[in-house]
Formats: structure tokens, sequence, C-alpha cells
């Protein structure tokens, strides 16, 4: 399906967000080509039950764990990736044996519509189904009782899910996001520091993505150098009038185009901007837009940005920016770039997030092998690889035993022997038993 329907993908994705065809295969069609083929290759590994020890109180048996169906799933997808964010989880969903009702993004509707034409000619429809639509349908799904739901998007979208789930004690997974730090010390490779950082940001949906940095921290003496390095190579990606440029994606909607101006005019925020802020309503543009010491009270560092306005905000220390992050909700992704062993070691150790990258950002999606997921407010559970056929598996303990050989003393009457004797087996201590042994046989 994504080799042979490659273009109207690819046109879906321009008519709604005009991205780029380079952004649109590697992030979308590439990375649900893997995941596919992943799932295909280690499927009977992951099926595989686990073996599993038991203990000296139900000697002699053994014991495994098995992965099973939930059954019958809702998966809630996003606009911004609009196919990886809607097939990623239906690749897992499918691979761990449930049935799957879709329900792609009203926002993206080019991509909506094509997903379920594509779906629907391509997979088994007694497996999937997709259902396209707004808040109306989308409610109307929400009050049925699902064996599980998964859903991508805010934090406000994501209470209405969990309080329509919690009506049917259905477990849940939220992929939310936050604002995501990035922390820049002096001692870096700053052009190529800088690259990674544009890449992360305006280089992936223009700054429309849950794990893009949100906002950067460095100190105010190299605040002006990182500053000069943005600059630059920005120039080197987009041109010098990024607005026209093709490698760059739009706004979604003029919702969001609203949404973003507001926070960029504020009037506490607005003198602030010491990089871009060009908009076009007509064509939903905002430049790459760089600002610098925002107040922390603005709208802007109270909710996630998702877009492409980057705040700076500067310390003394470098230390300091740990105390900064920390005091905001835990975001999705925190990254930190630095050469310093000991400033590493301290950002993992006293920061919390969802997923956390240390010279780069955004490329740790890309590792199958990690979760992916959020904590706190940033969201509950994780997928990617693996980690997408366990959330849609029940692990079932099951444990064997045969009808010969029996533990007498667990059986009435009890007597002191016999609990001396229980006490042993479950401690485990083999010389206890052994006397334990002796005495219950002596009573």
């Amino acid at each position: 399906m994504l080799e042979e329907r490659e273009r109207d993908i690819i046109k879906a994705l321009h008519k709604d967000l005009s991205k780029p065809e380079f952004e649109a295969f590697i992030s979308e069609i590439s990375m649900t080509k893997g995941s596919c083929k992943l799932a295909i290759k280690e499927l009977n590994h992951w099926m595989r039950p686990q073996k599993a020890k038991t203990s000296m109180a139900t000697f002699p048996s053994s014991a495994e764990i098995l992965s099973e169906p939930l059954g019958v799933v809702l998966i809630i997808s996003t606009w911004n990736y609009p196919f990886l964010l809607s097939l990623e989880p239906v690749i897992g969903a499918l691979a761990a044996g449930n049935a799957v009702v879709l329900k792609p993004s009203e926002i993206a509707p080019a991509s909506s519509s094509v997903l379920k034409e594509l779906l629907e000619e391509y997979v088994d429809n007694s497996a999937l189904r997709v259902i396209e639509g707004a808040v109306t349908e989308t409610s109307a799904l929400l009050e049925q009782k699902w064996d599980k739901i998964f859903y991508t998007g805010s934090g406000r979208v994501g209470r209405i899910v969990m309080v329509a789930a919690a009506k049917h004690l259905t477990p849940v997974i939220l992929e939310l996001g936050g604002k995501c730090p990035v922390v820049v010390d002096s001692n870096v490779n700053l052009p190529v520091a800088a690259k990674r950082i544009i890449a992360g940001k305006w280089g992936c949906n223009n700054g429309q993505t849950c794990i893009a940095p949100d906002y950067l921290i460095t100190t105010k003496a190299f605040a002006p150098k990182l500053i000069d390095a943005l600059r630059y190579e920005l120039l080197e990606f987009f041109g010098e009038n990024p607005m026209e440029s093709e490698d760059i994606s739009r706004i979604v909607n003029l919702y969001h185009f609203t949404r973003l101006t507001k926070l960029m005019d504020e009037d506490k925020v607005s003198d602030k901007v010491v990089l871009g802020g060009q908009r076009n309503e007509n064509r939903l543009k905002i430049s790459p837009t760089i600002l610098l010491d925002v107040p922390e009270d603005s709208l802007i560092m109270k909710e996630e940005i998702f877009g492409p306005l980057l705040p700076i905000l500067t310390v003394e220390n470098l230390e300091d920016s740990f105390a900064v992050i920390n005091s905001r909700s835990k975001p999705l992704a925190a990254y930190c770039f630095t050469n310093n062993e000991e400033v590493k070691k301290d950002f993992v150790r006293n920061i919390s997030a969802g997923g956390m990258l240390i010279n780069d950002t955004i490329v740790h999606l890309t590792v199958s092998t990690l979760p992916f997921g959020g904590v706190g407010e940033s969201g509950m559970g994780s997928y990617h690889g693996k980690f997408s056929f366990d959330a849609f598996s029940h692990k079932k303990a099951v444990l064997y035993r045969t009808l010969q050989g029996e533990t007498y003393p667990r059986f009435p009457p009890y007597t002191a022997g016999k609990l001396g004797l229980l006490r042993a087996l479950l401690g485990g201590n083999t010389f206890h038993i052994i006397l334990s042994l002796i005495r219950w046989l002596k009573d």
C-alpha cells in the first residue's frame, strides 16, 4: 500500500500541510514501512510465550506468560503526521491480534480521506474500520465500550478521552505533548548543534510536532553566539526569504495560525523577537521566529507552542536550567547539548521526561527498541516496535501443575508443625525446610 500509493500519500500531505516531499517520505512513508517490516520479521518472536520461574510453594510446577489480544480497540489519531501516527499504532494493534477502529483527524481532511480509501482497499475490513468525521463522530465513538483506547493529541482532549474511558473502565494510552526543553552548553560544536536544533524544530513540520524543541535554555553569555549560529544555519536551510521556501511546511489551518500570532503579539512578548516574525495569513505561513528572554508568565511559556516560534531563556549558570525545567509539567521529550560528561549525567538523573536525547533532537523517535510515550501530563503508556505489540496485548499468567505430588501442610486441620513447614517453604532456606519437615513428620 505504502509503495504502490506513495504519490497519493505525498499529495495529501502537501494539500493538508504543504509538507515537503522529502519530509513526507522520511517521516511518514519510510518510518511506517519500517514499522511494518519490523512487525512482520519479529512477530513470531513477540508472540512466543515467555517462561517464568516458579516458587518452592508450587513445586513441582512450570509457568509462562502468554500474549493475547485485548479485543476491539479504538485509535484516535492526529493531524500533524496523519499517516505515521495513525498507522504506527494500527500496526501494533493488528499484530497483537485485535480488531481496530481508526478515527483519523478531520483537521487533515485530504490525508483522512486517503487513509480511509487505502485501508479499505488494502486491509481486511473485518479487522480494521476507518471512521471519518469531527467532534460528533468522535464523541459517539467514545460512548461505546472498547477494550482499549489509544489517543494522540492535546492534553485537553486527552482528559475528555480519559473521562469517557473511565465510564467503562477502559484502559487508555495517551500520547500528548508538552513544552520540550533544549539545554545548550557553551562547549558544544555550535554549527552542528544549531543544525540539529533547526532540523528538530523547523525541519519537522515547521514546529508542529509533539517532540519538537519548544524552548531553549542557555547562559546569558552564550546566548548571542547561539542566536548568530541559528541565524546563519536558518539562512543556509531556507534562504533569505523562508516564507518562500518549499522546504518548510505551512500552519495547518487558520485557527492555529491565529493562536500562534496571538502568542507572538502579546504585549510583553512582541518586543522580544530577535529573528523572523513574518507572517502571511492568506498562505498560513509564519517564518522561523526566535525570541529572547520572554517572561516566564507569558502565554508562549505557559502552553505548548506547536509551531515555528522558539523562545530562548537565559540563566546565569547552566545548572540553573534544571530548576526551570522542573518547575513545569514533565515534557514528552527533553534535549541537552553538551560535551561535559557530568552535565550529561546530571541532566539524565535530574530531569524527568517521556524520552531524552543528548546532543540531538527528535531522532530518538526512530529507534524501535526504545519505548515512545509520555510521563505525567505529557501522556501515559508507550509504543513503537515490540512496545506497540505489548501495548495492545494482555499478558496472561499461566501456572501448570500435575496431579502427582502434594503439599499436604496447606490443607486443614492446621497445626503448629504445618505452619512451621510452610514458613520454611516460603522462606526458601533449604536447611530450615528440612528441619521443619522432620518436625512435621513427627507430629
